[in-house]
């Protein structure tokens, strides 16, 4: 990966330079956590990203060639913005779907790979993707890297870079540098103060609450208990455990493929216990279900769900109910299960706006994916205005209180 020179001067006239680094271990851990804020997702933690290409799992042999950016500003040459990025050769574990937008530039002999992608391998999660020190002027970091990006896919002459579910005020940037808005939806389930599961139930429409007492007292009569794991409760045995019960669901689904390697569990064991979260599922203590999920910040984000056995109900216990009681009983404000899936909507998950940006270099292509675009918003905004005002939560009582 080359580009031009990447030196430029800032509105407050300290230098910048931006160098990419294909490997993460490059950059110094403590450097990179330093960009981090409180609230930013577990995922762009140094330990994480730099599992992914240690075990393997992201590396230029799957496809995912790491070309991290790395801003540093002023005489001390100190590092004061990132970007993870990747360089792909294909659009697998992004959960953006651009195949149809490959499909037409390879009918038009453009050639669509390799592309840049900044974002986090296999997590279709929203945060920032443009990271900025403490006490940086942000604007003036997001708008660098921007910029870098379309450096990096000029001077390289690859077709397009996406930006996946970036943070509103980075789409904003990214909009007035010529990159294109894409909308999607997910899932997310908020927690409206509420101290019991029993809460939670209350303020279902009578049809769902019936259906959710249905299914968790299905598992009960089966004598199936459900534990939620936090940190140093979990057993270092419970990770082998669990890449195979990630194993499962793969072996178990004709598109299903695998991008993490064992290796990566035991990466997880050793340096990312602290934000981990298992919830699983026994019978006579055997474990015959579980899912892998990720903690921070008051959000819970699940992930990778598996099960030995298969038993009705169980996926619903074990990826929703239990989760949705283990953050009512931990305060969290959010919890993001992933992708797809309007079955979750069925249980209270509203749905919910995410963004990417997308430049495209030739301009043939870049007019046929604006057109999709506009017709495709339309679609999503629909969509999100219907699944809110046909919520299976009940609408907020009305106030009593009088307004002169």
């Amino acid at each position: 990966m080359t580009s031009k020179s990447d030196k430029a001067k800032s509105p407050a006239a300290n230098e910048v330079e931006i160098s990419v680094h294909d490997r993460l271990t490059d950059i110094p851990r403590d450097d990179w956590n330093g960009l981090l804020a409180p609230d930013d997702s577990p995922f762009l933690d140094w330990d994480w990203l730099a599992a992914m290409e240690e075990s393997k799992s992201a590396v230029r042999a799957t496809g995912w060639a790491p070309c991290h950016l790395v801003l540093r500003l002023g005489p001390q040459r100190r590092i004061a913005g990132a970007c993870p990025l990747y360089l792909k050769s294909h659009s697998q574990g992004e959960f953006v779907f651009d195949h149809g937008w490959a499909d037409a530039a390879e009918r038009s002999g453009l050639k669509y790979y390799p592309k840049l992608l900044a974002g986090v391998p296999f997590t279709p999660h929203t945060g920032r993707r443009f990271l900025a020190a403490p006490g940086a002027d942000r604007p003036t970091i997001v708008r660098a890297l921007g910029r870098a990006l379309i450096r990096l896919c000029d001077d390289n002459r690859l077709s397009s870079v996406h930006v996946n579910f970036c943070a509103p005020d980075e789409a904003q940037t990214l909009g007035e540098l010529g990159f294109m808005e894409r909308l999607g939806y997910q899932y997310h389930w908020q927690n409206g103060g509420y101290a019991s599961f029993d809460d939670y139930l209350a303020q279902l429409k009578s049809k769902r609450r019936y259906a959710v007492r249905h299914e968790r007292a299905a598992l009960a009569e089966q004598g199936i208990e459900i534990r939620a794991l936090r940190d140093g409760e979990i057993p270092d045995a419970a990770f082998a455990a669990m890449f195979k019960i990630y194993l499962s669901t793969i072996e178990k689904l004709y598109w299903g493929r695998q991008y993490l390697t064992r290796q990566f569990f035991d990466l997880m064991r050793e340096n990312f216990r602290r934000h981990l979260c298992f919830v699983c599922a026994y019978r006579g203590g055997e474990l015959i279900a579980g899912t892998f999920n990720v903690e921070k910040a008051g959000v819970l984000y699940g992930r990778y769900w598996g099960a030995f056995e298969e038993v009705r109900f169980l996926h619903f216990n074990v990826c929703y109910y239990a989760a949705i009681e283990h953050c009512i009983a931990r305060g969290n404000a959010r919890f993001e299960p992933g992708a797809g899936g309007e079955y979750k909507w069925l249980r209270g998950f509203d749905p919910a706006f995410t963004r990417s940006m997308h430049y495209v270099a030739h301009p043939g292509l870049k007019r046929a994916v604006a057109n999709f675009l506009v017709h495709e918003r339309r679609e999503v905004e629909a969509w999100i205005a219907e699944g809110r005002e046909r919520s299976q939560l009940k609408p907020p009582a009305p106030s009593n209180v009088e307004t002169e």
